[in-house]
């Protein structure tokens, strides 16, 4: 056999799958748009479409600390994963791996150091610690 023919032959279940694939996918997105409901209530263009008239201004301003504090919450939480995992191989990885942990860890205390440092666990903003520091004199 021709090496065409072999190629061919190799490649003949891949193009009827993609062609099965976009065929379901067109069959899905048809049905949805033929048989999904068309409605426009005054609710429904609210957020959510929950059907429930929000009462009041939905843009809440929160301050920034608050954000910070959950970044850093989802930092640090990520790396107590991170932790755990390495707790439970602790037997197969063996001191190579207390090492990298141990690392791990140092970089941790860095980081946190470093962010009390430049004043980023701070609540209060630079302008309100410069007006405290004159009171305080």
């Amino acid at each position: 056999m021709n090496t065409e023919a072999i190629l061919a032959d190799n490649l003949l279940p891949l193009i009827i799958y993609f062609v099965a694939v976009l065929a379901i996918t067109g069959v899905m997105l048809g049905g949805a748009y033929l048989l999904g409901q068309r409605h426009h209530a005054k609710a429904a263009d609210e957020p959510f479409e929950s059907g429930i008239v929000p009462a009041g201004d939905v843009h809440i301003r929160f301050s920034v600390p608050f954000y910070l504090l959950a970044i850093f919450f989802v930092i640090f939480d990520m790396e107590t994963v991170f932790l755990f995992a390495w707790s439970i191989a602790l037997n197969e990885s063996g001191w190579p791996g207390f090492i990298e942990a141990l690392i791990f860890i140092t970089v941790l205390i860095a980081a946190l150091i470093y962010l009390w440092a430049i004043g980023a666990l701070e609540w209060s903003t630079r302008r309100q610690r410069i007006s405290q520091s004159k009171f305080r004199i």
